[in-house]
């Protein structure tokens, strides 16, 4: 919803995720704790939280922060389970999309890892572009694999590598993930792909086949990332993964009649 044009309505946002939570997923991500004047769709988390029914679902709650403060509002709320943070191994992007540079990202991760084990929440971090900038910083697969292993050394327990930009393929996702997968056999290792319409499916498969079973998606491919400049790419579709899996045999243990009414309301939602 983040970069959604209009204002999608408080009670619409609760109905939708009301929605989702019925699906079974593991984790819906689901609001953040940034400002208002950055992201001002999602302006309203904190009104959203009581309207969302925890009841029935195996889902968990997942809020985007930006820095300690956000972080330190995320975790009064018992209702939320992860606190997600964007971590850009490109100096360029890190100041454009949090204001700050690599290493003071880091002294970040670091107050926000030790609130979380305090407040009994776990950080998860995104390694923004983890396969490659359009901006001219250094990068190869060693970087993004040193900074696993750097940030897995703070007792970070979940990283999604995230291909910001859409420059993924399937020789670096293979070579990415066969090196992390057995090193950090503690670590949840995840994928955050934005892709252009024909080329999800070779990244999914390339990235599952190297083991990797934790993948962000959005019904219908809604949202992706400005930065990227090219509007074909966006988040994958969970439609296509779902799909995807079926036709491979993986099961998904999901409310299939739930993810029909989820995907229809998407897309009266998002028009």
């Amino acid at each position: 919803m983040q970069g959604w044009a209009h204002f999608i309505p408080t009670q619409q946002k609760i109905d939708y995720l009301n929605a989702l939570l019925k699906v079974g997923f593991d984790v819906l991500d689901f609001g953040s704790f940034v400002s208002a004047k950055a992201i001002p769709q999602l302006a309203d988390t904190k009104e959203v939280i009581p309207g969302l029914d925890m009841s029935s679902t195996r889902s968990k709650l997942l809020a985007i922060i930006a820095n300690t403060r956000g972080a330190e509002e995320a975790v009064q709320y018992d209702e939320i389970t992860y606190l997600g943070f964007p971590f850009s191994i490109s100096e360029t992007f890190q100041l454009r999309n949090t204001n700050k540079t690599i290493a003071q990202s880091l002294t970040q991760v670091e107050e926000m890892q030790q609130l979380c084990v305090r407040r009994n929440k776990e950080l998860v971090i995104y390694i923004s572009m983890g396969f490659g900038n359009p901006y001219g910083d250094e990068y190869n697969a060693e970087v993004a694999i040193n900074w696993v292993r750097k940030l897995s050394g703070l007792g970070i327990k979940t990283i999604a590598m995230s291909d910001t930009v859409g420059v993924s393929e399937p020789a670096n996702i293979t070579y990415i993930y066969d090196h992390l997968i057995p090193e950090f056999k503690g670590v949840n290792i995840g994928a955050h792909f934005h892709s252009a319409p024909g080329k999800w499916e070779e990244k999914i498969s390339a990235a599952y086949k190297a083991g990797c079973t934790r993948f962000d998606s959005a019904l219908r491919g809604i949202g992706g990332c400005p930065m990227a400049e090219d509007e074909l790419v966006g988040n994958i579709a969970t439609e296509n993964i779902v799909s995807w899996c079926g036709l491979n045999n993986i099961p998904l243990n999901l409310d299939k009649a739930a993810f029909a009414d989820a995907w229809e309301m998407a897309g009266r939602i998002f028009i």
